[in-house]
């Protein structure tokens, strides 16, 4: 899924194409992707882009008239940006809003269809769309531990609790932990004021770095490449690889659609986190560091 350094890149592409250019025509071809009815899609064409803003992970684009398209992306949407026209087929292009400087399509891969689009007037509606999350870059320290400090929940939930903090996902928040030294499922009740301006430290240091690496990538073009695992990561997407700080294999926990990974060397203390499916496979005999986990997989699999 996009996240904050993703949106902020798309957001400065798209300025750069259409803020200040009109909407000439909007066609949604995917039957599941506009989940507001109120104002219609007519109501958005043929006016002027004034504003481009982010809302958590979601894009919102102001026209002139204070109707706002407000695109979330979730985990496969992607846009791309074209000189030519380009028509919706509703199966992979889900929309296209023609601009008179040029085309840009909403994409979605897979079956399941989970991007959308709200079609909203005015700054109440548009702000009841917002969760409600500090930005994480600019938010004041004291009220980073605030919010920090809300509820008790693992850093892990905390860092991609909407609610408390903005645009930050699975993927931003592994590297975030790592950068941070911190193990995913300690409990922010358990932080010391050190560790939270420490937490804090490495979530801006993360996504600025991120952004900067993105905007970099994309240069002048639009940003084709966005994905959530991404070559230099620390530990997101890297299960069984080394690294790139002391070595040690990363490992991950897995809940349902969702895989945290982390470094046990530098985050757990050399602790493995239990991961239900792994520890449905090793029941009570679950390991505690690398070395006996590797061991006992190794012997597992000689017996099968």
């Amino acid at each position: 899924m996009p996240e904050l350094p993703d949106i902020t890149v798309y957001i400065e592409a798209l300025e750069a194409r259409i803020l200040h250019r009109t909407l000439e025509h909007l066609q949604i071809a995917g039957p599941s992707l506009l989940r507001t009815a109120d104002t219609p899609p007519q109501e958005a064409e043929g006016h002027t882009v004034t504003a481009l803003r982010r809302i958590g992970k979601r894009i919102a684009i102001g026209l002139d008239n204070d109707v706002w398209l407000v695109l979330h992306l979730m985990i496969a949407g992607r846009l791309h940006w074209s000189a030519k026209p380009k028509k919706p087929d509703g199966r992979r292009t889900l929309a296209a809003f023609l601009f008179d400087s040029g085309c840009l399509t909403l994409t979605e891969a897979g079956s399941r269809k989970r991007a959308s689009l709200h079609i909203v007037q005015g700054e109440t509606a548009l702000a009841a769309l917002d969760p409600g999350g500090v930005d994480p870059i600019t938010a004041r320290p004291e009220e980073f531990a605030r919010r920090m400090k809300l509820e008790n929940h693992t850093l892990k939930r905390a860092l991609t609790d909407p609610r408390l903090f903005s645009g930050i996902g699975n993927a931003y928040s592994d590297e975030i932990l790592h950068r941070a030294r911190m193990s995913p499922v300690q409990l922010t009740n358990r932080l010391s004021d050190k560790q939270i301006g420490i937490l804090q430290d490495a979530v801006r240091a993360t996504l600025m770095d991120w952004t900067t690496r993105l905007r970099t990538e994309a240069g002048a073009g639009f940003p084709e490449r966005v994905t959530a695992f991404r070559e230099g990561m620390a530990v997101h997407g890297r299960y069984g690889q080394q690294c790139p700080r002391c070595g040690t294999k990363v490992q991950r926990i897995r809940h349902a659609d969702n895989e945290t990974n982390y470094c046990p060397t530098c985050q757990t203390g050399g602790r493995l986190l239990a991961d239900r499916a792994l520890s449905r496979l090793l029941r009570e005999d679950w390991p505690r560091n690398i070395e006996e986990m590797e061991e006992r997989l190794a012997n597992y699999q000689k017996t099968c």
